[in-house]
């Protein structure tokens, strides 16, 4: 008989490709996931691995049984989530990440409700940027995820998984006080074809909109820093080092040195959750989308009280 645990090793080998990457996946040791190999080896009567440099990679024996094991770990949770969906219990073990913005904004509210309502379900947060936030869904390293996308960029997003949306969220441009846009009522971004930007990480989805989007009005940007926390880069901007974009989903408090201007082309994120649609059936996953959808919505209140229209 194949073991269940030393399957799902296997499985997380495939997908991370490297023994550190299984291990990491699944929150144990290196040697651990060698010996569960070893053993899987022994139960399968044949070598499901072979040393490739320094690493490691999957023989012919290995990738056909890694195909079996997560068909076989996906009826797994679709059965998991059967039994959940009939006891209707909200409880175990759930894996969430945001983008430091949402996890900001989002994830203290939002995990608070849960643990006051469902005291038996342990919430485990994290932060990581969009596309690795999805891969960790699809890989099954999270159940959930809080992403986004911008209004001229979409996110893609894989087969199997099921999303909800949350919030549509504004985004201005934070200028030092001093700038000499900064007592306009709105601003276009061809106006800042001279200014340095201050941007998120090279390769990360943000930044590559940024660029996208400027490029797209004939700017060449001038990057003068890059930040990935919002709150670096208003810090950066209070100092005068440049202007940044500004989204209103976790940029408060505002540095006094800093005044934020709305763009004429209304720019805005459109943020919302990912799961597996074998998953779906979870009453887990259905009371943490809950309680995401109504801290949304309360900001996107907050966001209309602060002069931001809807729409």
């Amino acid at each position: 008989m194949l073991n269940l645990e030393r399957l799902r090793t296997l499985d997380a080998l495939a997908r991370h490709g490297s023994v550190s990457g299984a291990a990491a996946g699944l929150h144990i040791t290196t040697s651990a996931v060698s010996q569960q190999m070893a053993k899987l080896e022994r139960e399968a009567g044949q070598r499901l691995l072979a040393k490739n440099g320094r690493g490691v990679r999957l023989t012919d024996a290995g990738r056909l049984l890694a195909e079996h094991a997560a068909r076989i770990l996906s009826q797994v949770e679709l059965a998991q989530a059967d039994l959940e969906a009939q006891r209707g219990q909200v409880a175990g073990e759930l894996r969430l990440s945001a983008f430091p913005t949402a996890a900001r904004g989002l994830f203290p509210a939002a995990l608070a409700a849960l643990r006051s309502e469902h005291p038996a379900l342990r919430v485990r947060s994290c932060e990581l940027e969009p596309e690795r936030g999805i891969n960790g869904v699809v890989r099954g390293d999270l159940d959930l995820a809080v992403v986004l996308d911008w209004y001229n960029k979409p996110m893609p997003l894989p087969d199997g998984l099921v999303k909800a949306p949350l919030l549509d969220d504004p985004a201005d441009v934070a200028l030092p006080v001093g700038h000499r846009l900064a007592g306009r009522v709105e601003v276009d971004l061809a106006e800042f074809a001279e200014d340095e930007w201050i941007t998120w990480g090279e390769g990360e989805f943000c930044h590559e909109w940024l660029m996208f989007t400027l490029r797209s009005k004939g700017i060449e940007p001038i990057i003068g820093h890059r930040a990935a926390e919002t709150h670096t880069q208003l810090g950066l901007v209070a100092a005068g080092l440049g202007v940044c974009i500004a989204p209103l989903l976790g940029r408060h408090p505002m540095p006094a040195e800093v005044v934020t201007v709305p763009l004429k082309q209304r720019v805005r994120r459109h943020v919302y959750v990912v799961w597996r649609a074998d998953a779906d059936r979870r009453p887990s996953i259905r009371a943490a989308v809950g309680a995401l959808r109504t801290t949304a919505a309360e900001v996107e209140r907050a966001g209309l009280s602060d002069g931001h229209p809807a729409g």
